[in-house]
């Protein structure tokens, strides 16, 4: 390695460490201001006593249990109709040669430049006619259908050599069995690294559940925060953020319990 190529290296990766720090400033300021009272929050002393009277207040204070459930059944919801529809879309698109076959698959593609806060009135119309308002189905029915999961599929099982499908064929498999015997098991990393963004994502989710979600039956994390957080109750900042970190605690564990499994999963299906 060249002298210059050194130097640029060394830029490149000091500028990760800066930006990864301001990453990481908020969350670690999180935990600083949770396990301390009020009045040391702010000042940063490494002496200050340490306390989990927050955690206690918050989740005394807010159904955060009941928040909780709603947005494992949510994720739980979405994610499975995900997997199975992307994946007999692009199943489709790959195996099958029909009319209109490039027309559809462009229009998957549009969906991709749609942002879903375009769709809100007309989402929320449909399911009030439906009757699905304040309903954790309602809630997740617009997303079931990932225009990046079918996309994603479809990339990789036209990685997929022809060959193994002949030799299923020969066995005997049907086209069905093709799918879930062949390529279902060959796109397991592109379903597990699917499956984390889109947990992610739906788990973090704001906007659209708060607009569909009217009870605490319903309400997840993101939602229950929020209002656990309204100027006009008082913000103390210790009892928030213990708060925030019960919200983003289920994904922050399993992420550093499978930090390796995920970062493979995402190289493998990256690289197919």
């Amino acid at each position: 390695m060249t002298y210059s190529k050194r130097i640029s290296s060394n830029i490149e990766l000091m500028g990760a460490y800066i930006l990864a720090a301001f990453w990481v400033l908020p969350l670690l300021y999180a935990f600083w201001a949770a396990f301390h009272y009020s009045s040391d929050a702010i000042h940063f002393d490494i002496l200050a006593p340490l306390t989990l009277d927050n955690f206690r207040e918050a989740w005394s204070q807010a159904p955060f249990m009941r928040y909780g459930l709603n947005t494992f059944l949510l994720v739980s919801f979405i994610l499975p109709l995900q997997l199975l529809i992307s994946t007999l879309a692009a199943y489709a698109f790959v195996r099958f040669k029909f009319t209109g076959a490039n027309v559809a698959f462009a229009l998957v593609l549009v969906q991709l430049m749609i942002t879903p806060e375009i769709l809100i009135v007309q989402n929320y119309v449909t399911l009030s006619k439906l009757g699905l308002i304040d309903t954790i189905t309602g809630m997740g029915l617009p997303y079931v259908a990932s225009a990046f999961c079918i996309f994603l599929l479809r990339q990789t099982f036209k990685s997929i050599p022809k060959e193994l499908e002949d030799a299923a064929q020969l066995e005997g498999c049907s086209t069905m069995g093709i799918l879930w015997k062949v390529y279902v098991p060959l796109a397991t990393p592109t379903f597990i690294a699917f499956s984390l963004v889109s947990v992610s994502h739906h788990w973090n989710n704001f906007l659209w559940p708060l607009i569909i979600s009217n009870s605490v039956e319903t309400r997840p994390l993101t939602v229950g925060l929020g209002i656990f957080a309204a100027p006009e109750t008082g913000v103390d900042w210790s009892v928030m953020s213990a708060a925030t970190l019960i919200s983003v605690a289920p994904l922050l564990i399993a992420f550093l319990i499978f930090q390796k499994q995920f970062v493979q999963s995402f190289m493998q299906a990256g690289i197919k």
